[in-house]
């Protein structure tokens, strides 16, 4: 008798319909602002960064769900949801109106059985949990290692980089928002429980931390104390 091969339960057509679906929810949040939205300025808080951030994390939940044996469709459909509340929601509560949007999106188009409709329910409204991860499901585990792993490294830098100019910071400013990498980068290798996101934790880490030492290289006055003007003179 043969090996029974499950199949997908999500086809590639219908998980490009999701992306757009996401996409599409995510950009009428951002028109709705005035209606309750909580858009910012920054543009890391539009749509565009938003759905980034998302695809991001549906790639490195996929790659650690496939190193962990973990269910890599409720894995990547997990994430693919997991921010779709986070312009339009307070924060305390995006995870559980992601929640309730995938499920209202997943029971109303195609055939999904109702287990893996709850599996990624459940790993989405779980996204935000603060705990030990070893209590969660190891598709949520992924879904939370990825989500944190995207914020550290080389992308993480960019980012606060990004920010750095948006608040009107000087090049000088550039070591202490990449310590805020390093920090949260040190953070997300203390808390995720997978050897695979341990992995890649690590050497996102080391990205960074090569970063800071370029920048103390090459800009001497980094890391030096403040010194008051010359006096006659403006600051």
């Amino acid at each position: 008798m043969g090996v029974e091969i499950k199949g997908s339960p999500v086809s590639e057509q219908e998980f490009e319909e999701m992306k757009a679906f996401v996409y599409e929810y995510l950009s009428a949040s951002v028109k709705n602002e005035e209606g309750g939205g909580r858009m910012r300025w920054y543009p890391w808080h539009s749509a565009d960064y938003r759905f980034n951030h998302i695809l991001n994390v549906v790639s490195l939940s996929e790659t650690i769900a496939e190193r962990e044996g973990a269910d890599v469709d409720v894995a990547r459909v997990a994430a693919l949801f997991h921010d779709i509340a986070k312009l339009d929601a307070d924060q305390e509560v995006h995870a559980e109106e992601g929640a309730r949007v995938a499920r209202e999106y997943l029971e109303s188009r195609g055939e999904f059985p109702e287990s893996f409709v709850d599996e990624v329910c459940k790993a989405v409204e779980d996204h935000s949990f603060q705990g030990d991860l070893s209590r969660l499901s190891k598709e949520a585990q992924c879904l939370i290692e990825a989500d944190m792993l995207d914020k550290v490294g080389a992308n993480g830098t960019a980012l606060m980089l990004l920010r750095m100019g948006y608040e009107a910071r000087t090049h000088m400013a550039a070591a202490e928002m990449v310590d805020r990498v390093l920090e949260r980068g040190k953070d997300a290798a203390s808390r995720v429980q997978s050897d695979t996101a341990n992995d890649i934790a690590h050497r996102r880490l080391k990205r960074v931390k090569w970063f800071r030492e370029w920048l103390e290289e090459e800009v001497p006055e980094m890391n030096a104390e403040p010194t008051s003007s010359p006096r006659g003179r403006g600051p």
